[in-house]
């Protein structure tokens, strides 16, 4: 199976949205178990696998800074809810005789590791799946910018950002059903026509570093398998397009 993959080690980046399923807060465990069953696919086919799980399904430091709190505060809390889902997606991924590390960029040392790069990359490279929680550990940066860090760090061939949606469009889809889908796109490109694809930090950092990012559909299961062997599946933002 190995010679069939495309990509050998990967980053992974999951919203905290996207654990809720069809629910208005929380996790979904039908919605957790299905991510967790598809990771360790993927990793037992021979990908080295990291991941970095946000924090917006309990709190969102920006929604509440926008609230009236302070930012430094809001952010705080923000990323202690993505360790409180990267434990979720631990317990779920162990139940499923995978092996899962959390490491946070905060000491939190009585549930998680501190993330330190090179017991990540051994972790990896010894079949456990790296959940990296806590964003940066700085306020003012979201978990797409941590996601973009990692993946530079950890030096993966790529970075791949699970989505409702089945790739990056010049409109909302939802709203606009003329909007066109990108096959690819550059990173200038994505930057100068403002999509939301993921905020312009992590995008200007994905190309200072040639990081290639891939924008996909996490609902359709087997998506992650089928760009593991090269598919083309959703949108491709790089170097060049």
């Amino acid at each position: 199976m190995s010679d069939q993959l495309k990509y050998r080690r990967i980053l992974l980046k999951l919203s905290g949205e996207a654990l809720m399923g069809e629910a208005d807060y929380g996790i979904d465990p039908k919605v957790i178990g299905r991510l967790a069953d598809e990771i360790i696919e993927v990793q037992q086919a021979g990908v080295q696998i990291g991941v970095v799980i946000g924090g917006g399904n309990i709190f969102r430091g920006a929604g509440l800074a926008a609230a009236g709190m302070d930012r430094v505060t809001g952010d705080h809390m923000g990323m202690l809810a993505t360790v409180m889902n990267a434990l979720a997606m631990q317990d779920a991924i162990e139940k499923r005789g995978g092996y899962a590390r959390v490491m946070s960029a905060i000491q939190i040392h009585d549930v998680a590791e501190d993330f330190i790069r090179r017991r990540a990359i051994r972790h990896i490279e010894k079949g456990r799946i790296a959940l990296f929680a806590a964003g940066t550990g700085n306020p003012f940066f979201t978990t797409d910018s941590a996601a973009a860090l990692r993946a530079v760090e950890m030096n993966v061939d790529l970075l791949l950002k699970a989505t409702k949606v089945d790739g990056v469009y010049n409109a909302d889809p939802a709203k606009h059903h003329d909007a066109k889908r990108f096959e690819q796109l550059s990173y200038d490109e994505v930057i100068e026509r403002k999509l939301a694809v993921m905020d312009t930090a992590a995008i200007a950092l994905c190309r200072d570093h040639r990081m290639p990012l891939r924008i996909y559909d996490m609902t359709v299961p087997g998506n992650l398998m089928r760009i593991m062997r090269g598919e083309t599946v959703g949108t491709l933002v790089g170097p060049t397009a």
